[in-house]
């Protein structure tokens, strides 16, 4: 139940690099943080150039190019200083553990409380020096929002306090009218009828697109020789880690090899408009994670903006996706590596069915996504903010 109570109006600086304009998950999640929080409160930014573009309008942003990393943190810091000096603020915000050193020594030199987002990336980076030297002073702040329960074990087994961390997810909006529909899309990309599967996000090698490819779609070809898997989504950029690139080359190759060119379109970034209709016109979101040391996935929020959708989406359960897939509900969780398995349950929702089943089974999948609808997340942050910082 979301607290109606009036709220204390607080003082935020929020420390990050990980803004739009930038791509991806922490940089959306992020953005709507800020969001949620200058609605009923005074927030002002330290982050990368641009990102002032995407903030609330009553939001004072500081930007600074984020190359060369070093100098970014250093202006940050020192922005952040000058800043801290003059609104005084309650809380000071680390948008990762990249930045949340800063947010702990601001927060002392000002007598501020600092809290850090976690995301599993930031515990288990294989870089000596973060792992050294930055990540201890990181783990000194005052609180913690890990973004799933597994990101939260990860907390737990680097010795955070349990009673330091309050678990505050991504969350989804609910779809507006889109300009595009469901047949445009298909007609656009002459899909005609065929049965699509949609993949959804950046090519990283942890993603496991290429091996999906490799191990699992021959096997779907066979059985439904007209399904194509749909994929949106470009190559990474300005990111720190699991950012090598060549994966949509690797994924033609593996198909040419294979023989099955014809059942991957290979769409790179879309607009929203485009992207809300290829949710709409697909039957089943594919998110084939791997397990890669060092390289984690914290949540899964594509397996969530599927969901509102309607769409179900059938993944490895690796890192956070146990969060974002409801097993049997929004879809189905399949244990790591086994394409076998997720070969079959893809099918399952390739094959024709029902009216009635089709749409018993997007509700389902809306009904588990409404309940990460950012209202809700934002009342979760505040709880925990207040918990973290106030009690």
């Amino acid at each position: 139940m979301i607290d109606d109570a009036p709220r204390v109006k607080r003082r935020f600086l929020v420390i990050t690099r990980n803004l739009p304009p930038l791509l991806g998950g922490m940089e959306r999640f992020n953005e709507r943080v800020v969001a949620q929080l200058a609605k009923e409160h005074d927030v002002v930014v330290c982050g990368p150039e641009g990102c002032e573009k995407f903030l609330p309008s009553d939001v004072e942003a500081k930007t600074f190019p984020i190359r060369p990393l070093p100098l970014f943190l250093l202006r940050a810091a020192w922005a952040a200083h000058r800043l801290a000096r003059q609104s005084k603020p309650d809380v000071i915000l680390a948008g990762s553990c990249l930045t949340a050193p800063l947010t702990w020594l601001i927060s002392r030199l000002h007598q501020s409380k600092s809290l850090v987002f976690l995301y599993g990336l930031d515990l288990v980076v294989a870089n000596f020096w973060y792992q050294k030297f930055w990540l201890p002073v990181a783990l000194r702040s005052d609180g913690f929002f890990p973004i799933s329960r597994y990101t939260r074990q990860l907390a737990l087994d680097r010795k955070i306090d349990a009673e330091k961390m309050v678990i505050v997810t991504p969350g989804v909006d609910l779809p507006s009218p889109s300009a595009m529909e469901a047949g445009e899309f298909r007609e656009r990309h002459h899909l005609g009828s065929r049965p699509v599967m949609l993949s959804v996000g950046r090519l990283t090698r942890r993603k496991g697109l290429v091996e999906f490819v490799r191990e699992c779609l021959p096997g779907i070809v066979k059985k439904c020789p007209e399904s194509i898997l749909v994929v949106i989504g470009g190559e990474p950029q300005n990111a720190l880690a699991g950012n090598r690139s060549g994966v949509a080359e690797d994924v033609g190759s593996v198909a040419q090899s294979l023989g099955i060119q014809r059942n991957i379109l290979m769409l790179g970034t879309v607009t929203h408009n485009v992207l809300d209709a290829a949710y709409r016109a697909s039957q089943v979101h594919v998110f084939p994670i791997l397990d890669v040391p060092g390289d984690v996935e914290g949540f899964g929020i594509v397996a969530l903006e599927s969901a509102i959708h309607g769409l179900p989406t059938v993944g490895f359960a690796v890192g956070g996706v146990t969060d974002a897939i409801a097993d049997g509900v929004s879809g189905a969780l399949i244990a790591p590596g086994d394409y076998v398995s997720m070969c079959q349950s893809i099918l399952g929702y390739l094959a024709p069915e029902s009216v009635q089943r089709e749409v018993r089974r997007r509700a389902q999948c809306i009904e588990f996504a409404e309940g990460f609808e950012w209202d809700k997340i934002g009342a979760k942050l505040e709880a925990g903010i207040s918990r973290l910082a106030f009690r």
